[in-house]
């Protein structure tokens, strides 16, 4: 699938899941609790916010702190922004990017109804981060990165609106082997993060290019709740993992 039909596919995706109301919500804090969010996690967080749309929970492992400036790419309608928020108190602010204006607009609804004073939400691509240079401590994102036809591109915007000594911590889908052709071939496994997936391998290499040090990358198991969810019935278990990303600039 060249990249134009990749894009539309990812686009359609979200768009539709913009424009719905939240699912069921045994359904979905089943999945997030299976991705590493507590039940207090959970409670912190809107529960109109919460689309069963991750992978991780870059926010654990990301330890945001008291006063910090966060951005988070594809936040989606906000769930991990909120949960942020919570620990940065009225000296820090907390940034969404999202590429979707529904995404976008219905997450300021949110903020504004719930009275969320240190987030802020902004249209932009996660190619081009709509955020100066050397801005943020810390950089989360949720199995977004993953969408992206140009990998290294975003992880150079990264770098570049990070602070020196700034920090990421991205949860994704990394490709434990290659996927066979009729899978590659589904336009459901590009919105849901499969078949833009690559290795860790990969990843390592586009981040040392870039200048990022300390990296430290993981792989868990994807869990059955989210392959339920999101396999589409294609047995991608044996494919892909669910990974871990740390590193600083």
């Amino acid at each position: 699938m060249d990249k134009r039909k990749i894009k539309k596919s990812v686009y359609k995706f979200y768009d539709e899941i913009a424009r719905k109301d939240r699912e069921v919500k045994g359904n979905v804090d089943k999945l997030n609790k299976s991705l590493g969010y507590s039940e207090e996690d959970l409670k912190k967080i809107p529960e109109e916010s919460q689309l069963g749309l991750g992978c991780g929970n870059p926010v654990e492992d990301g330890k945001p702190k008291e006063g910090e400036i966060i951005g988070d790419l594809g936040s989606g309608k906000g769930m991990d922004v909120f949960l942020i928020s919570k620990s940065i108190g009225n000296t820090g602010f907390v940034i969404g990017i999202d590429s979707n204006y529904k995404m976008v607009e219905r997450a300021r609804e949110i903020a504004h109804k719930r009275g969320f004073k240190n987030t802020g939400f902004r249209l932009g691509e996660i190619e081009h981060i709509p955020i100066e240079d050397n801005y943020l401590d810390l950089l989360t994102s949720n199995c977004v990165i993953n969408l992206s036809t140009d990998k290294e591109q975003v992880y150079k915007e990264i770098y570049r609106v990070l602070k020196p000594n700034g920090r990421i911590s991205i949860s994704d889908i990394i490709l434990k082997k290659d996927l066979p052709d009729d899978m590659k071939k589904d336009p459901n496994i590009y919105g849901t993060w499969v078949g833009g997936a690559i290795s860790l391998e990969e990843i390592k290499e586009i981040l040392d290019k870039v200048g990022f040090r300390n990296i430290d990358i993981s792989i868990d198991e994807v869990t059955d709740e989210y392959a339920n969810k999101w396999g589409y019935g294609l047995g991608i278990k044996e494919y892909i993992g669910n990974g871990n990303i740390l590193a600083y600039k």
